[in-house]
């Protein structure tokens, strides 16, 4: 330690001689304006000045041994590179619906006679939900038919006759066409008297019963609402700029933040028409619905996968630098051995190297790298916004 002043000591004082020597020299040399000389003075005080330099460095390596605790080594930990599927989603929100999911109206008018279902009853295509009064059209119905078996009775007798040649043919198309008008009669009066009867247009649940027995009723007046909740769909406006990224078929995880369930589904249906007003074209995702729990105009958070790598590779955001020219750029921790000296492995020192980089998508906490990185480096994650380019780093390790 007391070599080492020593020659701290000798080296400044060296270096301040020298400063005098040159300040009185230069002047002197000015006053003769010997432009050789002053080269030659000039050539001297810069191999000086190497040599001083060459010192100080050995100096500097010397306070390194001796005393560990000035070294300018930066500590840092590192991850390294390996490539990876990388899956990258859009979210985006849509509402719960059902194709299914319709207002029962009335197709006759009168009082609503019967109520045959009630409020959360499951009920099958067809069957029988309400009847109307029909106002004596049953009554009708009955002299129609009367009207049409006298025709038919006429028609077959008058068919027999004109087969054995008896009778005129006149007689026996007039009987033929009373028939006929008779059975179309009949069955107007039936198709009339089949909208007193409300069906169900498809099996379901009675969502609500909205008008109740003995109201009177008409074509425009709701009676029920019924859902069939196991054909759902979630529909959604996607940005026109995901427009080649976002097709059919494509796969989505749906969110439902009220249930806090998740699906995993597909896109069933992809949209042709772009929606001038807010520039999107809309989707729809098939939703299973088991347990019933999902139901109509339920908010859903979806995720839909619009950009997929085999190899990608990923780091972290927060390990970005960006540059003056906007360039962004990462360390990486190198082993560098310095010239002249021994390649063994316990001579070699890691130093931190800037790497400009060209990134692509993100995703929560991990942005892709498209060039600048390959897999196997090793980039420093923990002290990446400390150290400096060609910066001697030491690696921590957990």
């Amino acid at each position: 330690m007391k070599n080492l002043l020593s020659i701290l000591a000798i080296t400044l004082f060296l270096s301040s001689c020298g400063n005098e020597e040159k300040s009185v020299s230069l002047q002197e040399l000015v006053n003769e304006s010997d432009i050789k000389a002053i080269r030659a003075k000039k050539d001297e005080l810069n191999a000086r000045a190497t040599a001083i330099k060459e010192e100080l460095t050995q100096i500097e390596k010397a306070i390194e041994i001796l005393d560990p605790a000035e070294k300018k080594e930066v500590l840092v930990t590192t991850t390294v590179v390996k490539d990876t599927l990388f899956n990258h989603y859009i979210e985006i929100q849509g509402s719960v619906e059902t194709k299914q999911n319709v207002l029962v109206y009335p197709e006759y008018q009168g009082t609503l006679l019967r109520v045959n279902v009630r409020k959360g009853q499951r009920v099958s295509k067809g069957q029988t939900l309400a009847s109307i009064d029909d106002g004596g059209l049953s009554s009708q119905l009955a002299q129609l038919q009367t009207q049409e078996a006298l025709a038919q009775t006429t028609f077959e007798r008058q068919e027999r006759l004109w087969s054995q040649e008896i009778g005129s043919e006149i007689q026996f198309l007039q009987a033929k066409a009373q028939y006929e008008s008779a059975q179309n009669m009949v069955k107007q009066m039936k198709s009339q008297l089949g909208r007193t009867v409300v069906k169900a247009p498809f099996s379901g649940v009675i969502d609500d019963v909205i008008t109740e027995q003995g109201t009177v009723v008409a074509p425009g007046v709701p009676l029920f609402r019924i859902i069939n909740l196991s054909d759902m769909y979630v529909s959604a406006e996607v940005p026109e700029t995901y427009l080649k990224t976002i097709h059919k078929g494509k796969n989505v995880s749906v969110y439902f933040p009220v249930l806090d369930e998740t699906v995993e589904t597909r896109i069933k249906q992809s949209g042709d028409y772009i929606n001038p007003a807010n520039r999107s074209f809309p989707i729809e995702i098939d939703v299973p619905n088991k347990n019933g729990n999902i139901k109509p105009n339920l908010t859903a958070r979806l995720s839909i996968n619009d950009y997929t790598a085999e190899n990608a590779i990923l780091i972290p955001l927060n390990v970005i630098n960006e540059n003056a020219a906007g360039e962004q750029y990462v360390y990486t921790a190198e082993v560098y051995t310095e010239p002249g000296r021994s390649t063994k492995a316990q001579d070699n020192t890691t130093v931190a190297k800037q790497q400009i980089i060209t990134t692509g998508k993100s995703q929560g906490d991990k942005i892709e790298v498209l060039s600048g990185i390959k897999t196997g480096d090793q980039i420093i994650v923990e002290g990446a916004r400390s150290v400096k380019d060609n910066q001697e780093v030491r690696i921590l390790t957990y």
